[in-house]
């Protein structure tokens, strides 16, 4: 038998870090597990964008937000089909956990312009990684941290009354923890079995997450008893290349003015929407393959601080195909160049009418930003499939990350969050929610927890 503690925590990404500096700063005494030899999870593998509304960074930038609009947003990509309760939680809770963040010594970079799902720019950039070690080191400064790499967490303990009440771990010892548990062990796109049970359209998309993603959070609270939310919206990101192996993150071309052709020279959808909706049409197309397709003038507004836009680092790759003319670039990726030309020339027409009646298309991103036309050389092309980086839905959660059975009941003394849990996003995906979630409701389990 392990050493008592108060709360168990089964993870140590961001959402398992944020729940420990949460506990601990509250008095409670916290062990955290991490089955791989390192922190960091997949959340040290994103890009390091969280969803925050009404900042003042936001407002140096002269961008006016608020969390009301950042609830509307979250809730119209999800499309209505995400928990509105979950949302406006994370929407009032934002602000504070952001300076509870840069307390802790969390830095951010300034706010980024275009991005998926929001109607003005709310991405505030972190490096991901640091951010991790950041919460971690604040945690341990509290002296109530027991930290435990390369421990996993093989199932959850309970009391005669059902209560969660401690782990036993893979070696077979057992923790107790009277104020019970969190788990924050991520999703599971690591798991082949589970991805092909819940989303079989993925089969042929590239997968990049943490190691650690096997669904063992999931498993656990579904031991339980536990409801889950949003398993028929596991979605790929799109705008990863689907030859490189040295880059892991997507393009988003498209959010600075591209547009999206497949191997028809062909456009399928309008290119603004949530990725997580363009990976779903991109693997409908030919090959589950598409190009963004962009002129110089687009290219040249790459942002070299922000991975989905670093276009000049990919082009330094030899990952672009670069030509003086339409036609020549057409040629290199083998699409009829007449057809690709004639699909710019009517996609420009559009952006001169102001309307695009074929997809609908009307901003760069969401409702935000002008269309650009694609006029002037040299032309730039894309590959471009989708990325499943993660599957942002599991475990059914209430406003206190209390997790829930089928009848909406909490069962006792279990709280979860980030990736292992379901019901915030919905049908799509905000650029920095996943992030933001992470955090937001980390915070909340451990403060819950240690409440308890």
């Amino acid at each position: 038998m392990a050493s008592p503690v108060d709360i168990v925590v089964v993870g140590g990404g961001a959402a398992g870090w944020s729940a420990a500096l949460a506990a601990t700063e509250a008095g409670a005494r916290v062990a955290l597990y991490e089955k791989l030899g390192e922190s960091g999870g997949s959340s040290a593998l994103s890009g390091g964008c969280l969803a925050f509304a009404g900042t003042d960074l936001q407002r140096a930038q002269g961008v006016t937000d608020s969390p009301d609009l950042l609830y509307r947003d979250l809730v119209e990509v999800g499309q209505g089909v995400n928990d509105p309760a979950l949302v406006r939680t994370y929407c009032d809770a934002q602000l504070e956990t952001c300076d509870w963040l840069r307390q802790a010594g969390v830095r951010f970079s300034p706010v980024i312009e275009t991005a998926s799902g929001q109607s003005v720019p709310r991405v505030h950039t972190v490096d991901p990684a640091d951010m991790v070690r950041t919460l971690k080191a604040a945690a341990e400064r509290t002296g109530l941290i027991a930290y435990h790499p390369n421990e996993a967490v093989a199932a959850l303990e309970t009391d005669p009354t059902g209560r969660v009440c401690g782990a036993r771990l893979e070696g077979g010892a057992s923790v107790a923890a009277s104020r019970g548990v969190i788990l924050a062990s991520g999703g599971f796109a690591k798991n082949h079995d589970l991805l092909m049970h819940y989303a079989p359209q993925y089969a042929e998309a590239v997968f990049v997450a943490g190691a650690g993603s096997h669904g063992d959070g999931l498993r656990m609270g579904l031991e339980q008893g536990a409801d889950v939310r949003d398993m028929d919206y596991v979605k790929g990101t799109f705008g990863k290349h689907p030859t490189d192996e040295t880059n892991d993150h997507s393009l988003q071309a498209v959010y600075k003015g591209a547009i999206a052709v497949n191997q028809d020279g062909q456009r399928f959808v309008n290119e603004s929407i949530s990725y997580k909706l363009l990976g779903d049409a991109v693997m409908a197309q030919p090959w589950h393959t598409a190009y963004q397709i962009m002129d110089q003038g687009i290219f040249d507004t790459g942002d070299d601080r922000v991975r989905i836009l670093d276009f000049g680092r990919r082009l330094e790759e030899g990952l672009f195909y670069v030509a003086d003319t339409l036609e020549e670039l057409a040629t290199q990726i083998e699409i009829d160049p007449d057809v690709l030309v004639a699909t710019v020339e009517r996609y420009n027409g559009y952006v001169d009418a102001g309307h695009d009646p074929e997809f609908g298309r009307s901003n760069l991103v969401h409702k935000h930003g002008a269309l650009r036309r694609i006029e002037t050389g040299p032309f730039y092309a894309y590959p471009s499939t989708a990325v499943v980086f993660g599957t942002y839905c599991g475990l059914r959660i209430d406003t206190s990350a209390q997790v829930l059975r089928a009848d909406g009941s909490g069962i006792d003394g279990l709280y979860a969050a980030g990736e292992v849990t379901g019901g915030f996003h919905g049908a799509a995906y905000m650029t920095g929610s996943a992030l933001g979630k992470a955090v937001v409701f980390g915070r909340i389990a451990g403060a819950e927890a240690a409440g308890a």
